[in-house]
Order: structure tokens, then C-alpha cells, then sequence
């Protein structure tokens, strides 16, 4: 167990290149903070070729545009996050922030809108009806932009679908860190959406999501780490990093009983059909 603060071991080198389909590298963590390069190129050597960075304020936002003119490995994806936009709205600055957003989500490297989506752990009911809103305006900014999206949902499965089945999914739409059951899942593969899996799938009290990936097609599957966030186990509550999503891979092909080069490839494969070439 690497303690809490300390950066935890790289993992062993996967059999095929995969894609870290969500993380926030502009977040330093740690006790001792790394450098972008010195995470890249740990992941790289650990099979974690390519990442999508996700800028979801405006300041993380700004940092992902210019990052991903920086990092070949790297592209990005912008937007409010549900919080932050149901503060926003809460002061008057929602209407300029989101505008800047759009505008950032035309660069040529950015591919993804998101995170965007509903949060009713740490929104109250006060809220909802801004994140609601924000949520209809990504909807409808990655429609414009033949972009995917990235959703968060927390707390919120039901009226996530619900806001999606009403306006109509984008063609490319992806549930970050899945966090359904198995019968959530079935709705998802049923639409055509795609469900990127974190290192909660390795937590000793996952055995819902664990479901949830078993009966979902290996097409419609996407790994991540969401760092610093989520390390997978046996580093939970330590820092994260990309290499880390190597963990998180081969606990996917475990549930599958798939052969883990295999599964290397098809999450390689899914992600350059969602968000193009690097």
C-alpha cells in the first residue's frame, strides 16, 4: 500500500499501447509535485501512449488549450463543470464563461466537450436548475461542434438520461468515470454511448461497477485515471498519475476474460475512433 501523498510505483509495462481517456495534469499533487513531462513519459513507458486532458474551469480550461500545443501525447477536451457553472450562474458570470469555453472547444486539438453534466452530491437542490441548463448548453456546443462529450454524473443517473434522451445524445457521447450498475450500463450500450472506466473498478466495494463492465460490449468501453485522482488499488488514496490506468486495463480484461493485448488494443482502437489522430 503506498501511504497517502507519496506517488505510487509505476506498474508493469502493458502488452499493447492504450489511451488514458480522462485526467487533469495541471493538478501538481503529491507531496513532492511532478512535472507534465516526468508524467508522460512514466506512462508511456508503462504502455499509456496518449492521454485526453480535461480542462473543466476556465482557468484548467486555458491550461488545456496551451498544453495540448505543447504534449504531441496529449489532446484535450473544455467545458464548466456542473459545480463550478451552478456557482457561476449564482454570481452572473455564467453567460461570459461558457462563451470563452466555446471558443476554446474550436481549437484544433481540442476534441471533447467536457466534463459537463449533473452533480447533485455537492450541488444542492439550489442549483440544479443551473446545472441543468449548463448541462443543455455542452449538449448542444458538441452537436454544433461534432465533438464528443464527456459526461459527470454524480449522484444523478436518472436525470442524466433523461436530459440526453430529450435533447438527443451527441453521436459521441462518453460517461466519465462510470459509476452505474449493470442495468445502467445495458441503457448506455442500448444508446450507443461509451463508458470509460477509472480505478474505482479495482475497489474492494466495485462489485456493482464490476457488473456493469461485464455486460457492456468491449467497443463501448474506455479506460482512465481521472488523475490525481481515483488511484486504483493496492495505491488507493495515493496520487495518480497516467501510467496508472495500466491497472485499471488489466482489471477490465480480468472481468471480460479477455486476453489483455486484446483489450489493449480495442480501448487503443475506441479512442482514435472518438476523438481522432493525435
Amino acid at each position: 500500500m503506498t501511504r497517502r501523498g507519496q506517488w505510487p510505483a509505476p506498474p508493469e509495462a502493458l502488452p499493447a499501447p492504450i489511451v488514458d481517456n480522462h485526467c487533469h495534469l495541471e493538478y501538481p499533487a503529491g507531496d513532492e509535485p511532478r512535472s507534465v513531462e516526468d508524467r508522460l513519459e512514466e506512462a508511456a513507458r508503462a504502455g499509456v501512449a496518449r492521454v485526453v486532458q480535461i480542462g473543466c474551469d476556465l482557468e484548467s480550461a486555458r491550461w488545456t488549450a496551451d498544453a495540448v500545443s505543447r504534449f504531441p501525447q496529449m489532446l484535450g477536451g473544455v467545458a464548466l463543470h456542473p459545480n463550478d457553472a451552478a456557482v457561476l450562474a449564482a454570481r452572473g458570470e455564467y453567460d461570459d464563461a461558457f462563451a470563452e469555453v466555446a471558443a476554446l472547444a474550436r481549437g484544433e486539438r481540442i476534441r471533447v466537450v467536457g466534463e459537463t453534466g449533473l452533480d447533485f452530491f455537492r450541488t444542492g437542490p439550489e442549483g440544479r436548475d443551473a446545472q441543468l441548463a449548463a448541462f443543455r448548453d455542452h449538449i448542444a456546443l458538441a452537436k454544433e461542434l461534432d465533438l464528443p462529450l464527456q459526461i459527470h454524473d454524480r449522484d444523478a443517473h436518472a436525470e442524466v438520461i433523461e436530459v440526453l434522451l430529450a435533447d438527443g445524445a451527441p453521436a459521441r457521447t462518453v460517461f466519465h468515470c462510470f459509476s452505474g450498475d449493470a442495468a445502467m450500463a445495458r441503457v448506455c450500450a442500448h444508446e450507443g454511448w461509451y463508458l470509460s472506466i477509472a480505478g474505482t473498478v479495482t475497489f474492494k466495494n466495485a462489485d456493482p461497477l464490476r457488473a456493469a463492465v461485464a455486460v457492456t460490449p468491449p467497443e463501448r468501453l474506455l479506460i482512465e485515471t481521472d488523475a490525481p485522482f481515483l488511484t486504483p488499488h493496492p495505491h488507493r488514496g495515493a496520487p495518480n498519475a497516467p501510467a496508472q490506468a495500466a491497472l485499471t486495463v488489466r482489471e477490465v480484461a480480468r472481468i471480460l476474460e479477455h486476453d489483455l493485448e486484446q483489450m489493449c488494443t480495442q480501448v487503443w482502437n475506441t479512442s482514435h475512433e472518438l476523438y481522432g489522430p493525435w
